[in-house]
């Protein structure tokens, strides 16, 4: 036991080469009289930080892609909702154009009825003569015309105001459709502006017709001046033909009443 030491023995020994990585190599490097350096606050970052994958360029280009295409299509729904409107309200005045059209062929109805009931209105007075009865159902019927009259200036009073109002809506909507051609939408607005042109043409036709029936009312106002002074000079030959008849009856009263004188 004691002379074991003196013993010779065989040992494998295991050769191991160089097994430091450059990581290692570096964190050597840096150390000072074997002092480990410690580690800087400000560019250490946490694990998660260094597990976050960061997105690539092209998938932030998608993303933008994808958040400009959700704006550029509710930026088109509304203008859908906008040139939609824009029909209706088209349709709305291509009524009110209806309307005022059948307004005034009614007022045009009405002209024709009026010069209708001059014609038998002169008619009966040239039958009549001067009987009082005939001046009497002459100046009835004046009346009636000068109502009708005034019921024609209203409704084109009141045809008059629409075709403003019309002429106004109309200059909006052409606002509206020069809004939409700087957005590139003249295709589509093509059949809107077609249907304002209609509305215009039909705006330059009433108011022709509007002048007609003014220039018809100064007519008429015109004959009706006419029409009093015939019915005053009626009602004056009829007053001095009632004065003859009273003193002639007043004279024969008398011869008869003499008459009588002499017969007793």
């Amino acid at each position: 036991m004691s002379n074991a030491w003196n013993q010779t023995r065989q040992m494998k020994i295991l050769a191991a080469g160089p097994m430091m990585t450059p990581g290692y190599s570096w964190w050597r490097s840096q150390r000072v009289n074997d002092n480990i350096p410690v580690l800087n606050q400000e560019t250490t970052r946490s694990l998660e930080e260094h597990l976050r994958v960061m997105p690539s360029e092209l998938e932030i280009f998608k993303q933008d892609l994808e958040k400009r295409n959700l704006e550029l299509g509710k930026k088109i729904e509304q203008l859908e909702e906008e040139k939609m409107q824009l029909g209706l309200d088209v349709d709305i005045q291509k009524l009110e154009a209806d309307k005022l059209r059948k307004r005034k062929n009614k007022a045009e109805k009405d002209l024709d009825s009026l010069k209708t009931d001059y014609e038998k209105l002169c008619l009966s007075i040239r039958t009549a003569g001067l009987e009082k009865n005939g001046a009497n159902q002459w100046e009835r019927k004046f009346q009636g015309t000068r109502a009708r009259k005034d019921t024609l200036k209203r409704n084109l009073s009141e045809s008059q105001k629409e075709k403003t109002g019309l002429r106004a809506r109309i200059i909006e909507l052409e606002n509206l459709l020069h809004q939409y051609c700087s957005r590139n939408f003249v295709i589509e607005l093509r059949a809107s502006l077609s249907k304002i042109e209609e509305l215009k043409g039909k705006v330059e036709e009433l108011e022709e017709a509007l002048q007609s029936c003014e220039l018809r009312v100064k007519f008429f106002e015109k004959n009706n001046e006419h029409w009093q002074e015939q019915l005053h000079r009626s009602q004056g030959q009829i007053r001095e033909r009632d004065y003859i008849i009273g003193e002639a009856v007043t004279q024969v009263r008398e011869v008869a009443d003499h008459l009588q004188t002499l017969a007793v």
